[in-house]
């Protein structure tokens, strides 16, 4: 099943970094976390892409263009113009790097794509979150539905601790950014069917897919929700960056490979 991941955003809450290189260039553990992303989906069998590209997108066609050149063992033989390759560690990876524009809203970006995409069931996600939502069991959900669209819905946390209090302001405990805050949220991973075409009007570019379309697809009962109850994480800010990267060096949650 081909994938699409949505990776041309410009990031403006992590510019610290998305200055320098689009958001999902930002590494974790050394490696992009668009790479991250896709190791996940090539752990279930998913190793095509459609990466819809707009910021600096120069910066990741070079990175795959020469992917395999920077992660090979090499001899450069100047007097001959020559490299050998000894050894290399390249991706099963077959990715389509599409330009669907600087300032084209994500509904606009998924527009332009379909035609890569082909009249298949195909799977979506965002270029700045990893998980650890099991992809098969979420694909048969999909397909037990019959629906058009389905989302990997996850349970916001609290970015803050919580006071547990009674009716006269005494304070009967404290919990330190709660996991579960009983809302659930897009959470991405999504998995869709071709038919959601109609649903991209013809001013797609000027709207996000989080709103008229997914409305849309709510409105005709078309979208459902498979909850994930385990590890999901943004990389939205650079404190999300620093909690990735301890947690690679830690405990890789999200590596399934």
């Amino acid at each position: 099943m081909k994938v699409v991941i949505f990776a041309g955003g410009r990031g403006t809450r992590i510019s610290e970094e998305s200055s320098l290189r689009p958001k999902p260039m930002i590494e974790i553990g050394g490696k992009p976390i668009l790479w991250h992303i896709m190791k996940i989906y090539a752990a279930y069998g998913h190793t095509e892409f459609i990466v819809c590209l707009g910021y600096k997108a120069w910066m990741i066609k070079e990175y795959f263009a020469n992917y395999f050149l920077h992660n090979a063992d090499i001899t450069v033989d100047l007097a001959n113009n020559s490299i050998e390759v000894h050894r290399n560690s390249a991706e099963p990876f077959k990715i389509s790097l599409i330009d669907t524009g600087l300032d084209t809203m994500t509904a606009g970006r998924l527009k332009r794509v379909l035609p890569f995409v082909g009249n298949e069931t195909f799977m979506l996600t965002y270029g700045d979150g990893v998980c650890n939502v099991n992809l098969d069991d979420l694909v048969k959900f999909h397909k037990e539905s019959g629906k058009i669209c389905t989302m990997t819905a996850i349970q916001a946390t609290s970015r803050f601790g919580v006071i547990e209090m009674q009716e006269d302001g005494t304070i009967d405990s404290f919990e330190e950014k709660p996991a579960d805050s009983g809302t659930w949220i897009n959470g991405g991973f999504f998995v869709i069917e071709p038919e959601i075409a109609k649903y991209l009007h013809d001013d797609a570019d000027d709207i996000m897919w989080e709103r008229q379309p997914m409305d849309d697809l709510a409105a005709d009962r078309q979208i459902g929700a498979f909850r994930h109850h385990d590890f999901w994480k943004c990389m939205d800010t650079l404190r999300d960056k620093e909690e990735l990267e301890n947690l690679w060096q830690t405990d890789p949650i999200w590596k399934k490979w």
